[in-house]
């Protein structure tokens, strides 16, 4: 057997290997937000085990027991009858978990039949169902949730809560209007009724599943999964139909309301909306500021400068405001030869080079980073100078600085000095820009439109 490449902690590939008891043949880093890897073992009555490797390095993250809280969901799901990938193993010291490895696969948006992605989605659906439905007591999970709602404000704002707790002393370092008004909103028009407590993903919706012929085969990713409004999760697929399309929403919640007897409110599915939005772009801002090198720094931008657009859209829509996209620079700016080199030597020279999938990817990372970085030479000063019209048009003078009118603008927000059409419609403008000019991160999910719902 070949070595084995990698750099898990010491004591991982042991462990792995006790747990499934043989040798781990096979390993490989998975592409995606999250560290995982795709793991092999040769068992000692010569069958393969196909796992999931899920590990959580970050020794003083915000939430320290993410991974063991999903892990638990998985099982607790599991003895239900819901499909989530199996668990083999826990270790609580290295703070990794081996899952079994779903052959399904979860690119329902890159599916060519309408028919089938549709016929998934309605599964989906009642997979959705069933899971707003389970007895939260059976479950067995109260001792790793972080809070149980007992109101419905309770059940729209303790996320939101615990999201600005985590990322408190990040939020009080920094000045974003459009967090700020996404928070306020959120509390002001929380909804006040609720049909039962549920246990919500958190984050479901296409791509975030599994599904193997026209059948969802294992649920993936709880590690946003919480007790709350069962609509919530509603909001959480409008979201994840956003960025993975697949052939719309039209029927879907008529669907879920008749498989679930939990009545569907198209205004909550609204607020939930605004509501996945906000509380995820906020993790997302940070990693986009204070990056790991192990980080996707490229995926992060394209999450935040589209995720800030769709948010304000989203909030445009919940409100019945209408908002305009802005006229952008139409000149080149000035070309910088140093950074169209290098782009070009990763596009051309290194990318096509790399056999390593991981590599590959890394490399093409590299290359969207330096075409932002010239974009924001080229054309920062002139979206500045837009940003500064609008916001003294908003404020009732132009600010001296980009700097200080933000200041302004964030704190005529928490004061509620502004109307909400006024404000939303600044917003757009900004987020508007700002996707332009990160376009070449932005093409990792380009021309996402929100679908129609019921």
């Amino acid at each position: 057997m070949s070595e084995l490449k990698h750099d898990l902690p010491d004591g991982m590939i042991e462990w792995v290997a006790q747990v499934a008891g043989g040798e781990v043949v096979h390993l490989h880093r998975h592409v995606s937000r999250r560290e995982a890897w795709v793991v092999d073992v040769e068992r000692t009555d010569g069958s393969r085990l196909e796992g999931f490797l899920r590990l959580q390095r970050e020794v003083d993250s915000v939430d320290p027991r993410r991974l063991e809280r999903e892990t638990r969901i998985y099982q607790a799901l599991g003895r239900a009858g819901l499909p989530v990938p199996e668990v083999f193993g826990w270790n609580p010291e290295l703070k990794a978990a081996l899952l079994a490895r779903d052959p399904g696969r979860s690119d329902i948006d890159k599916l060519e039949d309408p028919a089938q992605q549709r016929a998934i989605m309605l599964d989906f659906m009642r997979v959705v169902a069933r899971l707003n439905t389970l007895d939260l007591d059976e479950l067995g999970l109260d001792d790793v949730m972080q809070y149980k709602p007992t109101t419905p404000r309770e059940c729209a704002l303790n996320e939101v809560d615990l999201i600005v707790s985590q990322w408190r002393s990040f939020l009080d370092g920094r000045t974003d209007p459009l967090t700020t008004y996404g928070l306020d909103w959120l509390r002001r028009f929380a909804p006040d009724e609720v049909a039962r407590i549920s246990l919500v993903q958190g984050d479901t919706g296409p791509v975030n599943f599994m599904f193997q012929g026209e059948r969802v085969s294992s649920m993936v990713d709880w590690e946003l999964g919480h007790y709350g409004d069962p609509l919530e999760d509603l909001g959480n697929i409008v979201v994840r139909e956003f960025w993975n399309p697949c052939g719309g929403l039209k029927g879907m919640f008529e669907l879920y309301e008749r498989e679930s007897g939990i009545p569907y409110d198209r205004f909550r599915a609204q607020y939930y909306t605004v509501h996945q939005n906000v509380r995820g772009m906020i993790p997302i801002h940070y990693i986009c500021e204070n990056a790991h090198p192990l980080e996707s720094l490229a995926w992060y931008l394209c999450y935040r400068y589209v995720g800030d657009r769709s948010t304000v859209e989203m909030l445009a829509q919940a409100m019945d405001v209408a908002i305009e996209r802005p006229e952008m620079p139409e000149d080149s700016g000035d070309p910088d030869v140093l950074a169209e080199a290098a782009v070009y030597a990763q596009e051309h020279d290194v990318a096509p080079r790399l056999e390593d999938g991981f590599g590959a990817q890394r490399a093409k990372d590299v290359q969207i980073l330096i075409a932002c970085m010239d974009r924001r030479r080229r054309y920062g000063e002139t979206l500045a100078a837009a940003e500064l019209d609008d916001l003294g048009e908003l404020l009732g003078r132009r600010p001296a600085s980009l700097a200080e009118g933000l200041a302004e603008f964030d704190a005529a927000i928490r004061e509620q000095r502004l109307d909400d059409a006024a404000v939303i419609c600044t917003l757009a403008r900004k987020a508007y820009r700002d996707e332009w000019l990160h376009a070449p991160a932005v093409t990792l999910y380009p021309d996402r439109r929100q679908a129609e719902l019921d």
